[in-house]
């Protein structure tokens, strides 16, 4: 498959980095589309360098994001450089790349984009392959010595695995993106180990490993260290404690983020050789979050936004907000049609008192009848908006100083309320 791009590259340079955006959507006539030797091709063109760098490459069902925000935030108190490459976005594409910590200017996007576009010639590339590329020539251009890149889509085939890992993380295996991955936690297994190489470290974070992710470790030689057996964490009223393979920590602050994606990160850093002290470590937990995971945007009421999308997310989602001890929680969500929209909110259902079910207005948006038809079944108050919106504004005006309202569902659905919300400091939830 090809594309021939009508425009000449002289005008191409001077584009804004809404019109790459737009040519990127336009570009590929799919979404997805696996596979590696177009992508390893236009790379190969490209000539970008990444041989003296060292690459943690993060695959995982949910946790990616979060994980490489911890990894990170310890290199940077490490005094280390490094680099970030991170999606999807939820407000500025420039979200995708991190560099010392901080967003690149719309220049510098707009000349990877170009250096991509030259390079693939007539090569076909999808909106995140195109996007996959011009993260890793930003990278190259920068002087990170550290790359963390998180995986898009699996792992075998996503457009990340054209660069070999020095350490191979698995964050979680549960079920999502079926179609693509298969429909069983073993067939995702599979594709998600395909990040490993040969006698890397593979740091596992799935407490719970498919007997395939076990074997697929052993037949690519990696050396593999186990969330539950080689390392492990434990919460209780003094704080959060880690014992790693050749380390521990104890009464750290509970993290901002899910305590396995934190454990799963310090044995990273574990291999990294860092050597945080307590009080160093303190500060990474307590500088470590990201916007659309856990993320408070006021208090009184308490207003949280997570991109909680699957049942896993949502498992871990309702298990926090049991522990929170609202006395009312208020849950306004929207979804994607293709997935699995009664699982996902099943487990939401012990926890929330009143349902704001809205049409999420994107191609692939469900209605909001549909969210309504899976959680009818329950006790709670059950309302039906028309968009995101709409549901947020109405639970605010409803909810009570000592209520909790949790927006999720999506990516979209987190963004369409941080578009519209009044953000303020806040305090640690």
């Amino acid at each position: 498959m090809s594309y021939i791009s009508t425009t000449q590259a002289s005008e191409k340079e001077a584009w804004t980095l809404n019109q790459w955006l737009t040519y990127l959507e336009q570009v590929h006539p799919s979404n997805i589309e696996l596979g590696l030797e177009r992508v390893a091709e236009v790379f190969c063109n490209m000539q970008v360098d990444l041989s003296q760098r060292t690459i943690i490459t993060v695959a995982g069902t949910n946790g990616k994001g979060t994980t490489c925000a911890f990894i990170e935030q310890a290199l940077l108190a490490s005094k280390h450089s490094v680099a970030v490459f991170s999606s999807p976005h939820l407000l500025d594409y420039r979200e995708r790349v991190r560099v010392a910590g901080a967003m690149l200017t719309e220049k510098a996007h707009c000349q990877a984009f170009l250096k991509v576009d030259k390079a693939r010639g007539v090569t076909s590339l999808t909106y995140f392959e195109f996007g996959t590329l011009a993260a890793l020539q930003l990278m190259a251009d920068s002087s990170a010595d550290y790359l963390l890149l998180e995986v898009g889509l699996g792992g075998r085939l996503d457009a990340i695995n054209i660069v070999d890992a020095t350490i191979a993380v698995i964050t979680s295996i549960d079920l999502d993106h079926q179609d693509w991955l298969g429909h069983t936690k073993e067939l995702i297994a599979i594709e998600k180990a395909g990040i490993f190489r040969a006698n890397i470290p593979a740091v596992i974070g799935e407490p719970h490993p498919p007997i395939t992710l076990v074997e697929a470790a052993s037949s690519y030689q990696v050396k593999p260290v186990w969330q539950g057996t080689d390392f492990q964490f434990q919460l209780d009223t003094k704080g959060f404690h880690w014992q790693g393979v050749n380390s521990r920590y104890d009464n750290l602050p509970i993290p901002n983020i899910p305590a396995q994606n934190a454990s799963t990160a310090l044995q990273v850093i574990e291999i990294l050789g860092l050597n945080l002290d307590d009080f160093q470590m303190t500060q990474v937990i307590n500088q470590t979050s990201l916007p659309g995971r856990r993320q408070v945007i006021q208090n009184k009421p308490c207003v949280m936004l997570d991109v909680a999308h699957n049942p896993h997310a949502t498992s871990l989602l309702a298990f926090d907000i049991r522990n929170m001890q609202y006395k009312r929680v208020i849950a306004v969500v929207g979804m994607l049609a293709d997935k699995d929209i009664e699982a996902t909110l099943s487990h939401m259902l012990p926890v929330v008192s009143v349902w704001y079910c809205a049409t999420l207005d994107v191609v692939r948006g469900a209605q909001s009848s549909r969210l309504v038809s899976a959680v009818l079944s329950s006790k709670q108050k059950v309302l039906e908006y028309v968009s995101v919106e709409v549901a947020y504004q109405c639970a605010l005006e409803n909810a009570k100083e000592d209520d909790l309202v949790v927006v999720f569902g999506s990516f979209f659905t987190v963004t369409n309320v941080l578009k519209i919300a009044t953000i303020t400091p806040q305090e640690k939830v």
